[in-house]
């Protein structure tokens, strides 16, 4: 029914204009946001030894900033990444809409790569059938001991399933934070439930076996360098990759 539903309003071209409003829609609470006084602001970049997004390898050495403001449990927020190795690795910016409260999360992300149906790579080009652009809705809950996120593509340039249909593309994620001897650790498991070439799966597929190591090296008493490493498997391609990685943040 609900499948049905976005067809229906992809018919009539909503979909093409989606990102005018979302856009108009983070204008507007950015605005209302700057009223008031309890509004963080959050800037850092991450460099990684290899780009692995969901159990996907997406590049090499590569920069990834990202800038973000909450207010109240609301959120906007900008990510990219830009391969430093290679000219030729994905360049991506996604803008996140989200609101978090309690243990309970749902946002709405505009996802842009630098490949995709526009041979141009028009960033502002938002046709539903040429565009680069993929938009995913995300549901979850954090329990505290693990944390599940659900994710589907709704719009945009999504994959088709096994009969060239579109695939409405989803990915199922759960996490597990822990302390172990001064360092934090976090095992993640990821599913892919359906067939999707958007995640290069013929149906139900584990794609991402993930251990992360965090620990922070103090440069001085009020500053100090996130470190992480992290080994990931993806027994759907059969290969395995290990990064490493750091964070900077004023």
């Amino acid at each position: 029914m609900i499948i049905r539903w976005i067809q229906q309003f992809e018919y009539f071209g909503i979909m093409k204009n989606i990102f005018v409003s979302v856009m108009l829609l983070l204008w507007a609470t950015t605005f209302a946001m700057a009223q008031e006084k309890e509004v963080e602001t959050n800037m850092s970049a991450d460099v990684v030894s290899q780009y692995i997004w969901r159990g996907q390898d997406l590049g090499g050495v590569s920069l990834q900033p990202a800038l973000g403001i909450t207010y109240k449990g609301l959120s906007l927020s900008a990510w990219g990444s830009v391969g430093l190795s290679e000219p030729s690795d994905t360049k991506e910016f996604d803008l996140t809409l989200g609101y978090a409260a309690g243990g309970f999360n749902v946002s709405i992300t505009d996802y842009w790569f630098n490949t995709g149906l526009d041979p141009d790579n028009r960033y502002f080009k938002y046709d539903a059938h040429g565009t680069n652009h993929v938009y995913e809705a995300n549901i979850g809950y954090d329990f505290g001991l693990a944390s599940v996120q659900w994710f589907t593509n709704f719009a945009g340039n999504d994959g088709c399933n096994s009969k060239g249909e579109r695939a409405y593309s989803s990915y199922l994620e759960v996490s597990a934070p822990f302390r172990f001897y001064g360092v934090d650790w976090t095992a993640t498991a990821g599913i892919v439930p359906f067939a999707t070439d958007f995640y290069e799966t013929k149906g139900f597929a584990v794609t991402d076996l993930s251990l992360r190591a965090t620990k922070e090296i103090r440069v001085t008493d009020s500053f100090g360098i996130p470190v992480f490493a992290q080994m990931t498997g993806n027994p759907c391609s059969q290969k395995a990759y290990f990064v490493f990685g750091f964070t900077l943040q004023p």
